[in-house]
């Protein structure tokens, strides 16, 4: 930390240019001594993009804000809210602490929070932070947090670890066991401390593989917002050996969409048919889920094609995901389209042999309008193209 940063006249500087382009703010350079106008810049970047993923941080005087990449990978203020509900009990530990964004919220529940990061000067910053937010119930670690769990002759209620996702020359991984800290390898280690273990993990994560590498999984957590799938939670329960709960949520402006299954339960007594009236998409949470059977059996609707996760029914209902009103639907014929397709319509393809910039290319229909039009094939094997006015 360089404590320059949070003289006053250098927070008015931050503040005055948080909507400006930096690289015009480098090529005039720092204009205070002890502060270079790289730090200024990782100020101004970091505080931007807090502003809507964590407002809290964004509208507190006298943050000092971590080095770009620790705010990118932290969790959103939504998310880290939504987790922090999954887990109960008095002390909590995170293992891998990070910004803290997770350890805050859960601070608000557990009566004692324990905060390890390894970054001592993530940690100090983390320290700082915490009094200017006015938490009194956490402490920070300097340290390796399973080397911390590993001295303590105490246990804790939870452990929650968001592993780091790079290996050591910064390139991105996806497996957990070479993520650190390692938690499949250590997982003997952790159940010796606790009953319960909260694991977050890459959106990219393979949830099938992930399984594959832990022991005791309760639930799978699959977080959205606004359609964008952004964290894959893991809850493990010492000696859990039953069913694994997939619960699947997408945050959306004014509404919250949940659909949840048990794993594994998957059953091929499917419904399938051609398209009635309405036609529904699931969010990209289930899509992530992998739920395709399931959301047809709970909601009574039929499915296109076994490969195509696009859903229709003749009665309007309410849907985790997009719901289009059928307008009409055509077999993919060039001149067809020509003569009976809007010239401007929303595009997207699901289980179809081409993409959308090929068929853009080849049917001349520019983007946007109010039609949507999905390019698909039906139970019959039939390519088509269903064209629609948006439900909701």
């Amino acid at each position: 930390m360089n404590p320059d940063i949070l003289q006053t006249d250098v927070q008015q500087f931050i503040n005055d240019n948080l909507n400006e382009e930096v690289s015009k703010l480098i090529l005039k350079g720092s204009p205070f001594q002890g502060i270079s106008i790289q730090e200024l810049a990782n100020q101004i970047q970091a505080k931007q993009k807090c502003s809507k993923k964590l407002p809290t941080w964004f509208a507190t005087e006298n943050i000092y804000y971590p080095e770009k990449i620790s705010i990118e990978q932290t969790s959103s203020e939504i998310t880290a809210l939504y987790k922090s509900k999954l887990v109960k009990g008095k002390n909590l530990i995170d293992i891998s602490g990070g910004f803290g964004v997770d350890a805050y919220f859960f601070s608000k529940l557990f009566e004692e929070v324990t905060h390890c990061e390894i970054n001592i000067e993530l940690s100090q910053i983390v320290a700082y932070n915490l009094n200017k937010l006015h938490v009194k119930n956490m402490k920070t670690i300097d340290q390796n947090g399973i080397d911390y769990i590993k001295n303590q002759t105490s246990t804790f209620d939870c452990i929650y670890t968001d592993p780091a996702r790079r290996d050591q020359n910064k390139n991105k991984v996806f497996l957990l066991s070479d993520c650190t800290p390692n938690i499949p390898k250590h997982l003997e280690t952790l159940f010796e401390k606790t009953e319960t273990v909260l694991i977050k993990t890459s959106p990219l994560l393979d949830i099938s593989l992930a399984l594959k590498e832990l022991q005791n999984v309760k639930e799978v957590h699959i977080v959205a917002i606004n359609n964008e799938v952004k964290e894959l939670l893991f809850l493990l329960e010492k000696n859990h050996i039953a069913s694994v709960n997939v619960k699947t949520v997408n945050f959306k402006k004014d509404t919250v969409q949940k659909f949840d299954f048990i794993l594994f339960e998957e059953k091929n007594e499917v419904n399938y048919s051609m398209p009635k009236k309405y036609l529904y998409e699931p969010n990209a949470a289930i899509l992530k889920s992998g739920g395709f059977n399931e959301i047809s059996r709970q909601l009574n609707i039929s499915k296109l094609h076994q490969h195509t996760h696009l859903y229709t029914s003749d009665e309007l209902i309410e849907f985790p995901g997009r719901t289009f009103e059928i307008e009409k639907v055509l077999p993919y014929n060039k001149k067809r389209i020509a003569k009976e397709v809007p010239k401007k319509a929303n595009i997207t393809t699901r289980n179809f042999p081409k993409t959308v910039a090929q068929i853009r290319k080849e049917t001349k229909i520019s983007d946007g309008g109010s039609s949507y039009i999905f390019f698909t094939k039906l139970l019959d094997d039939s390519k088509v193209l269903i064209v629609n006015n948006k439900v909701n």
